[in-house]
């Protein structure tokens, strides 16, 4: 199978304040106390990961005959991307248990947030990507220090690989699944709390872009948190799109299935635009099908062209420059809304990237 694609972003100069590399100088520090390292690296987190914009989408509504769209624009993350948010918070994490190193397979953008946080907080990084992938972002990992392993076959492959490495050597494994799943939940949790900040209750509806799950399970948790503190009058409905036919969560949903089932990997296409979107394993899928059950919640194949020109429509009306992939959650909320005309009420589209 021919997989030389690009994951779609492209690579730009990540640039650190003085401020935070003085944080990270302390973080680094090992005459200093472990409290006041992590006190350090928990600054860098305040200053650079999350608080992400959400705004209202006006154009958009008058666009689609909606009402009370807004966009929460993940891309202001320092690498551009929301996986920043589990990223941090996994290196917090190895530095609190006293890792030197940290490992993960990436495609690319997970690669590039994980290298990030490990440069700040002074561990080495082992990086795994498909040997046949050729993402733009690998030049940024190895700027940032970290080490690339090629390894045969698909990113399941390489996950399980790291896996195995990391229990075989002491690594901190940062991959999704197992028993990092809470942390990395929590992590994505933030961004509900971010919402209510604003809007001060849950939407109606919130749309995620979807792969692992884990963006979309986190969410969930995170408003299902605030309701149960009666902060908000309700939890939201979920909405999950992805790239058409080759994402588990989105075909088990569509089969009527609780459990999350995996795809024929043969059945897989890589293109430069469905790449961040698309695995034979959801590694968090059972997370997000239980969200989108119990939200009484939506899912929908999204094709590549239709990304593509949404991710065109959206800096063109919006300002937002977002990878295409970023806009299958909204497309799907759009198609939803196309086919049952959603009440006036308050809805949140997730971009996950910047482009």
């Amino acid at each position: 199978m021919n997989r030389n694609v690009l994951d779609g972003v492209k690579p730009s100069e990540i640039t650190f304040t003085r401020e935070i590399t003085q944080l990270s100088e302390m973080v680094r520090d090992k005459s200093l106390s472990l409290i006041d390292r992590i006190e350090s690296f928990d600054d860098i987190i305040s200053l650079e990961v999350g608080d992400t914009t959400l705004s209202r989408a006006r154009n958009l509504e008058r666009e689609f005959d909606f009402r009370q769209l807004y966009l929460k624009y993940e891309g202001e993350n320092l690498t551009g991307t929301q996986k920043d948010r589990i990223a941090f918070a996994q290196v917090q994490d190895a530095l609190r248990r006293g890792y030197d190193t940290v490992a993960v397979a990436t495609c690319g953008n997970y690669g590039v947030a994980v290298s990030c946080a490990a440069f700040l907080g002074g561990l080495r990084c082992k990086v795994f990507i498909p040997e046949g992938y050729h993402t733009t972002r690998i030049k940024e990992m190895e700027t940032l220090g970290a080490e690339i392993t090629r390894w045969p076959g698909t990113y399941e492959d390489s996950v399980v690989a790291s896996t195995k490495k990391s229990s075989q050597y002491k690594w901190y494994d940062a991959n999704p699944g197992g028993a990092n799943t809470p942390l990395q939940i929590k992590a994505y949790a933030d961004i509900a709390f971010e919402i209510y900040d604003q809007l001060r209750d849950a939407p109606k509806y919130v749309a995620c872009p979807v792969s692992n799950g884990t963006l979309l399970a986190g969410v969930y948790r995170g408003f299902v948190s605030l309701y149960k503190r009666g902060k908000t009058s309700r939890v939201p409905i979920f909405v999950a799109g992805s790239s058409a036919h080759k994402n588990p969560i989105v075909v088990s949903w569509k089969s009527g299935l609780k459990n999350c089932i995996d795809i024929e990997p043969e059945l897989i296409r890589e293109t430069a635009v469905n790449e961040p979107l698309i695995n034979w394993h959801s590694f968090d899928g059972d997370e997000a099908l239980y969200a989108l059950w119990r939200s009484n919640g939506y899912a929908s194949h999204i094709s590549d062209r239709k990304m593509k020109s949404m991710s065109a429509f959206i800096l063109k009306k919006e300002g937002f420059r977002i990878l295409p992939a970023s806009s299958a959650g909204l497309i799907a909320l759009l198609a939803l809304h196309e086919k049952e005309k959603l009440i006036n009420d308050r809805y949140v589209a997730i971009l996950t990237a910047k482009y």
